[in-house]
């Protein structure tokens, strides 16, 4: 069976750190994922991905990640269920991080702190050039 998620996005709160009883670190957070059409009114929509991460990776992502922050991550979906206080059973579907990645520099991040949504339009380094690009066939990789 293959369980395997990958994600690109941008976190919408710091991470919640927190240790078990036995001193395991837990991290929590929401990925903001754009997906990759529009809406029929011409929108583009974003999923909210519940993510969980342990131990040495929790506290690095913690410690070096801030709401905003662009990350790649990597993983597996799982699911789980709990009663809540109201003894009403709860089902919890979240991605567990086994490794990550940054996707900006640190003052790319600060830049976005406040929110997970980036407006800077990216260009193209051959948008309006209007130079032709020239390769050769010993350029190509086959």
């Amino acid at each position: 069976m293959i369980n395997n998620c990958t994600l690109t996005g941008r976190l919408t709160k710091d991470i919640e750190l927190r240790y078990t009883q036995s001193g395991t670190a837990v991290g929590n957070f929401t990925l903001a994922v754009d997906r990759s059409f529009k809406s029929a009114n011409g929108e583009r929509e974003t999923d909210f991905i519940n993510c969980v991460v342990f131990r040495k990776t929790a506290e690095i992502m913690a410690e070096h990640l801030s709401k905003g922050s662009l990350i790649g991550v990597t993983g597996r979906i799982q699911t789980r269920n709990y009663m809540n206080k109201q003894d009403q059973k709860v089902y919890v579907t979240e991605d567990v991080v086994e490794n990550f990645a940054f996707l900006e520099s640190k003052s790319q991040q600060q830049n976005n702190q406040g929110g997970y949504q980036n407006n800077k339009p990216q260009q193209s380094p051959f948008a309006n050039s209007g130079d032709p690009i020239n390769i050769s066939d010993s350029d190509l990789p086959f």
